[in-house]
């Protein structure tokens, strides 16, 4: 019998895919301040907090910035992301995420956000989907980024589940990381290739399921 009482869900590519929005607001900062920054470079930041993205992209091309100089740097970028994310619909919601997460409810599991976005409450309200999850834990609650488990850890905490009891849902190899080190099952979102530690990979949560989900 499944122990399974608990799914956390990734938001940034598991139920919406803004990572258009943060690869353009990154790309008009980065041209800003004359810096290169690609797609390829944005596979890099994945699942990682803004401050962090923002010195991974300054790393990469071997510029410095004082503290207060990223402080700025980061809020210009999310000034701009928010001003995208107000416009998104519930059109964004990525295929099956809504359905799956209803059959979850519907079934007595327990449904949270685990999430690194300090944006989700806007972007969750976007869309209509707030009301889907019991918990909502992202970057205005945590201090430590994936793959430390915090955030995830404190999602088990916030359900009341312990965390064998839980099914973490992510597309970034940060974010498997962290489900792992929380000691939590696993779902990737994405290519087997590159989730390869994770307990299954799918394309979608439209591939996903009850059956499948207590298989784990």
């Amino acid at each position: 019998m499944s122990t399974i009482k608990a799914c956390i869900f990734d938001l940034d590519g598991v139920i919406v895919d803004t990572a258009v929005y943060h690869y353009k607001a990154w790309k008009r900062l980065a041209d800003q301040i004359g810096l290169n920054f690609t797609e390829h470079d944005n596979e890099l930041l994945k699942g990682v907090s803004r401050v962090r993205s923002l010195e991974i992209i300054l790393e990469l091309n071997h510029v410095t910035k004082t503290a207060e100089e990223q402080t700025e740097l980061a809020t210009q970028k999310n000034n701009w992301y928010v001003d995208m994310i107000n416009q998104m619909t519930p059109a964004e919601i990525l295929p099956g995420a809504k359905e799956f997460l209803e059959a979850c409810r519907a079934a007595g599991i327990k449904t949270a956000l685990g999430s690194a976005s300090k944006n989700s409450s806007t972007i969750l309200a976007k869309i209509n989907m707030a009301h889907l999850f019991d918990a909502i834990v992202d970057g205005n609650h945590v201090s430590k980024a994936k793959p430390d488990p915090e955030v995830f850890l404190k999602g088990a905490e916030a359900l009341g589940v312990s965390s064998a009891e839980c099914v973490v849902f992510e597309d970034a190899i940060a974010g498997v990381e962290a489900a792992i080190n929380g000691g939590m099952k696993v779902v990737g979102i994405g290519e087997p290739a590159v989730l390869n530690k994770a307990n299954i990979v799918l394309s979608g949560l439209d591939k996903m399921s009850l059956e499948l989900l207590h298989r784990l």
